[in-house]
This record gives C-alpha cells, structure tokens and sequence, in this order.
C-alpha cells in the first residue's frame, strides 16, 4: 500500500510538472501560421499555402510555403491594416488594397530593404520554376507582437526598394495575401 501512495504521488507531481511547463511554454510560444490566399480585383481566392512567424533572437523569422504563384522573385511585405480585400486607391481598383501601405509604424521617409526602410519591407520571396516557394527569411526589427492583426503581401514582380513602384505591368500589384491573427 505504501508503495501504491507514493508511486500516486509521484505520478501526480509528474502531471502537475508537465501541466506547468506545457502551460509555461504555450504562453511564451512566440509563433503564428497565416494561411495566404490568392488576391484578385474581384476579391480573396484560393488558399495557396501558409507563412509561419516565429520570433527569435536575430529577429522574426518568416517562413513561407507558397505554391501556384509565377515563377521569379517577387515583392513581399507587412502591410498597416488586417484585411485582404480588393479596394480603391487613387482611383483603381486594386487586389487586396484593404490592407493599406506598407507597415511604417516609425514614419521612416522612404521605402527600402529590411534594415533600412519601412518596418514592413521584407526580403524577397523566390519562387521556384514550378510557382513554388519554401524558403525562411529574417526581419530583424520585427517581432511576431508588432504585426499581430496586419496583413502580408506577395506582390506580382519584384521590388525595386523605392518608393516609385517599378514601372511595369506587373510592378507592385498584389497576387496573394494572409492576415496575421
């Protein structure tokens, strides 16, 4: 019998040990994973793939698997608002642009890479010869509490890290989006 009571106890504190370090770790567990949706002037389409964030020391790392978008590098950013709806800016219409300017919650004058511009100016995502992307990036002046509720953004071509968008047909225009819940 005495062996039964402390083999309970033993039990119980084992429990209560792995109840606390479960509940200790889920709320330090600095991580998200937002679903990406393709973007059109006609809205939110298909879920294309899905971005985690993890915050770490170096920064927040940004993690994305990507699939059926067009091959070659591609603009990607933090945008200021939560929403990946198509809406009208300076007189057009425009896939996902709900979501506002780039983040810039610093007021920083210009656009510009990781270190030097917007908070929300990413590297660029490389998609792969078969519209695929997997591939970690870091934003070492972001953490995962400064975007919570934003959205992300691929953009159709590359990024020319200007404010001037670069002047082709497929420049800065949105193709797919996620909000960061």
């Amino acid at each position: 019998m005495r062996h039964f009571i402390q083999l309970s106890c033993l039990c119980l504190l084992g429990s209560g040990f792995m109840i606390g370090c479960q509940s200790l770790y889920s709320q330090h567990s600095y991580q998200k994973k937002v679903k990406i949706h393709a973007v059109s002037t006609q809205g939110i389409g298909q879920k294309i793939g899905t971005v985690r964030l993890e915050d770490s020391a170096q920064g927040l790392v940004i993690t994305a698997h990507l699939s059926k978008l067009p091959s070659g590098e591609h603009g990607f950013h933090i945008h200021e608002n939560g929403s990946c709806q198509a809406a009208e800016r300076n007189g057009k219409l425009g896939a996902a642009y709900a979501a506002g300017n780039h983040f810039n919650p610093d007021h920083a004058k210009y656009h510009g890479t990781v270190l030097t511009g917007h908070l929300g100016d990413l590297p660029a995502l490389q998609v792969d010869s078969n519209g695929n992307v997997n591939q970690s990036i870091i934003a070492p002046r972001l953490k995962l509490s400064d975007i919570q509720g934003l959205a992300i953004i691929v953009n159709a071509g590359e990024d020319n890290y200007a404010d001037t968008a670069i002047l082709s047909s497929r420049g800065s225009e949105h193709i797919a989006c996620g909000i960061i819940q």
